[in-house]
């Protein structure tokens, strides 16, 4: 990847929103943006970007303005996520799918929303098995750039968590899988051992015959 393509896809990055929602059909806004910088998507993928979005990535990638498209949803008020806490059954599984770790709780404990670092991307909604959570219009509706630059943060941060953890999982459990083995290797030289016994035994007893 040269110099230019990175140059952009940072510069396109600092326009999307880093609601990190994946409405735009990628993971993350820096992997939308990446599509965009390599001509993969179209600038019109992005809800929570708005109009203004739009516009702003028209005139940085030189493209014509293009209303939204519908298959990747609506332009709304800003909003926030709430947990009915007399509902949840504390679950934990809106918090694995919080990309900002906006959600604390515990496991078979109630969860609750930290308001101030919630981007509004709804994933964490269709996760609940109980249906607890649902969505109130942001009372701040300016989505200001200290706010973006903390959704990113909290996402680069709560990616690298995730990352750590999933190579802590895969060390433990090659760990786990080494130890089976040489378990099993002993196990194969002890039967092997006794087998030789047996037939040293069994010659013995032949031959003092």
């Amino acid at each position: 990847m040269n110099d230019n393509i990175i140059q952009l896809i940072e510069q396109i990055d600092e326009i999307l929103p880093q609601t990190q929602c994946t409405r735009c059909n990628y993971p993350s806004c820096n992997e939308y943006a990446k599509a965009l910088a390599n001509n993969e998507a179209d600038i019109n993928q992005c809800p929570p970007g708005g109009e203004e979005g739009i516009t702003k990535l028209s005139e940085l990638l030189n493209k014509p303005v293009k209303e939204l498209n519908p298959a990747n949803g609506v332009i709304k008020q800003r909003q926030l996520a709430v947990i009915d806490e007399d509902i949840c059954i504390g679950c934990t599984l809106c918090i694995k799918a919080c990309p900002v770790d906006a959600i604390i709780g515990a496991n078979k404990m109630m969860h609750t929303v930290i308001a101030s670092e919630c981007t509004g991307c709804d994933l964490c909604i269709p996760v609940c098995p109980v249906d607890c959570i649902y969505v109130v219009d942001d009372p701040d509706q300016e989505w200001s750039q200290d706010r973006r630059d903390l959704a990113k943060q909290r996402f680069v941060s709560h990616k690298e968590r995730r990352e750590n953890e999933r190579k802590e999982r895969e060390q433990r459990l090659s760990m786990q899988a080494e130890l089976l083995k040489k378990a099993r290797s002993v196990q194969a030289e002890t039967v092997e051992k006794a087998d030789l016994i047996a037939q040293i035994m069994a010659k013995a007893k032949q031959t003092a015959k």
